[in-house]
């Protein structure tokens, strides 16, 4: 398995992104449909076995959440994978029949998931987003006062509020924003750095900035635009958490790069979808 970090920094455009895999499972490509996927591991699997769902192609269930196009079982229409970096996948998508698309890079490219998403997971908390820290950092007063802004309702109702179903709380009991077990007052001053992607971790964590200025806590939130470096920075002590990776993503990170990251808390989910380039239905790709 290619090194993730490798993958996801190989290509320099749209162009280059799309030659750079152009591989098809069970049943050939015939020079018909197209499909873009996730070029990382976890959701390249997570976009294939939403095809499946839709009932596009079909898996070796021994696969999971680890598939690739090897182990599409069948493929009745032919249909061709190019594996794209994720955040490049809304640039090529005019020049493919279709994609399947993260939701953060679809809001940030202007695409609505919920209006513009030919199909989207009925069902994704295995992906949810979490914040994230080096191992052995998880109960510092810092980590936990950043969770428990996250965990707040105030967070909860902005991603209900803000993202109407494209961005979805997973917080099962959210709080008032505070950990009864942190010494607010020792932890005043201090700065908490997290590494995020723009949107929609930034914009979230915008909301826990708010909550952690209440008790004079600065939260110093450092955007990151690739899959790889938030997660470098986190494992030198450079910064001290990220919140832009589910753990399935993470899990894998690790393995391949041997790095001590552990998630302390899961946040929201980001439905992934399928969009249309070519098409505007999901039609051809059923063969209809």
């Amino acid at each position: 398995m290619k090194n993730i970090a490798s993958k996801l920094i190989a290509a320099a455009s749209a162009a280059a992104l799309l030659a750079f895999s152009g591989c098809s499972g069970s049943g050939g490509g015939n020079g018909g449909l197209s499909i873009a996927l996730p070029n990382d591991t976890p959701n390249d699997a997570r976009a294939l076995l939403l095809l499946q769902e839709q009932g596009i192609i079909t898996l070796d269930p021994e696969a999971g959440i680890t598939a690739t196009v090897t182990d599409i079982t069948d493929n009745p229409n032919g249909i061709t994978f190019n594996e794209v970096e994720a955040a490049q996948l809304p640039n090529v998508l005019q020049d493919v029949d279709y994609a399947v698309i993260n939701s953060n890079y679809a809001i940030d490219a202007g695409i609505n998931p919920v209006e513009d998403a030919l199909a989207i997971e009925s069902s994704s908390s295995a992906y949810a987003n979490i914040l994230a820290v080096k191992e052995g950092n998880e109960n510092t007063d810092k980590i936990l006062a950043l969770k428990a802004a996250l965990e707040s309702s105030r967070v909860a109702d902005f991603i209900t509020k803000e993202y109407g179903g494209s961005v979805v709380s997973v917080v099962e009991n959210p709080t008032d924003g505070f950990d009864p077990s942190v010494d607010y007052d020792a932890l005043a001053g201090e700065v908490i750095t997290v590494a995020a992607s723009p949107a929609p971790h930034a914009e979230i964590l915008a909301v826990a900035k708010e909550i952690l200025a209440e008790k004079g806590v600065e939260l110093d939130v450092r955007e990151f635009t690739d899959y790889v470096q938030p997660n470098n920075v986190v494992e030198s002590g450079e910064i001290d958490a990220n919140y832009f990776q589910h753990t399935p993503y993470l899990d894998d990170f690790n393995s391949e790069n041997g790095t001590h990251i552990v998630s302390v808390a899961a946040i929201h989910v980001e439905p992934m979808g399928v969009y249309g380039g070519k098409q505007t239905s999901l039609d051809a790709a059923l063969g209809k």
